[in-house]
């Protein structure tokens, strides 16, 4: 029997090596998307010694010294009276981000697969889904014409009386912020919960139809339970990315009476560690935000896990 087992995983090895050298042309495929990963995504992580040497431009890299003491800008970066406030700006705004943005992807493909006639739905997606392709340039310009002292809104609410400072007004920048963040990427975002959604089979609905259940029972029961595995890894996928909030819309947001709360670690690091070409602080601060990110990923991982079986890994 043994001997038997022993045969029975060598065929089977090789019968596996057979439909590898099979398929070759997807291998080759493959290997376009393999290089790009090798020289964007992993080669540049050799640089991430940069945050332990006093970096020197000309001297490179290997030929750069190394700091003393080796954490020498981790502590810079902590002593700063800046780096905790940035911190906790970071990520307050990337919590909230998670409960107020997070759902509209999700609610806005639910709402779009109850349109039955595929033009309209066709349109409002491809509505939904420009606003992704402009820049923050002007997804910041629009915010400031609509939202300045004699912006829209303004003329709206104001009603004659002092108008309301929205984009000077600390309290209003993580309003501002998310909601731009809202519109101009929900509809990208919506794409994969459509696509989820597209995927569910006709069969469960035409049974609930005939079993007398709503429209709104047939969103309860079917779609949200099939896309529910969809949403949960994107939800992972956001928690892990916590600390990673652009600096683009933020920095261009800016403005001396809104730093206290629009000062993030982007932002920071943009100002005192690329400006100022303190390419080594810059590093350290990148390579602490990467390891804070990565734990909280494994443990959002390790919790969806425990609690709902799905997981990313």
């Amino acid at each position: 029997m043994a001997k038997q087992a022993k045969a029975a995983r060598k065929n089977t090895g090789k019968s596996g090596f057979r439909r590898a050298l099979e398929s070759w042309q997807l291998y080759v495929l493959l290997l376009p998307a393999l290089l790009w990963a090798i020289v964007f995504a992993y080669y540049p992580m050799y640089g991430l010694i940069i945050a332990f040497k006093d970096y020197k431009i000309r001297q490179g890299i290997i030929a750069s010294p190394w700091a003393d003491p080796i954490m020498k800008y981790f502590t810079q970066f902590f002593s700063t009276s800046i780096a905790l406030q940035a911190i906790k700006n970071t990520i307050v705004i990337s919590l909230e981000s998670i409960v107020f943005a997070f759902p509209i992807p999700v609610i806005f493909a639910l709402l779009l697969n109850q349109i039955q006639r595929e033009r309209p739905k066709k349109l409002i997606q491809t509505i939904s889904y420009a606003p992704y392709f402009m820049s923050n340039v002007v997804v910041v310009s629009i915010v400031s014409v609509f939202f300045s002292a004699t912006g829209v809104v303004n003329h709206l609410v104001a009603n004659g009386g002092s108008p309301i400072m929205f984009t000077s007004t600390p309290q209003w920048f993580r309003t501002l912020y998310i909601g731009s963040n809202i519109w101009q990427s929900m509809g990208f975002n919506a794409v994969i919960y459509i696509a989820a959604l597209t995927a569910i089979s006709p069969d469960y609905y035409e049974a609930a139809t005939i079993d007398g259940a709503s429209r709104w029972q047939r969103v309860r029961y079917i779609d949200i339970p099939m896309i529910m595995p969809t949403v949960i890894l994107m939800l992972i996928l956001q928690i892990g990315n916590i600390m990673n909030v652009g600096y683009e819309k933020a920095y261009l947001m800016q403005n001396g009476s809104n730093t206290i709360v629009s000062e993030l670690i982007s932002t920071y690091v943009y100002k005192v560690g690329l400006q100022t070409a303190q390419y080594s602080f810059a590093t350290a601060v990148g390579l602490f935000n990467s390891v804070v990110n990565f734990i909280i990923l494994v443990l959002a991982n390790f919790v969806a896990k425990k609690i709902s079986d799905i997981s990313i890994f």
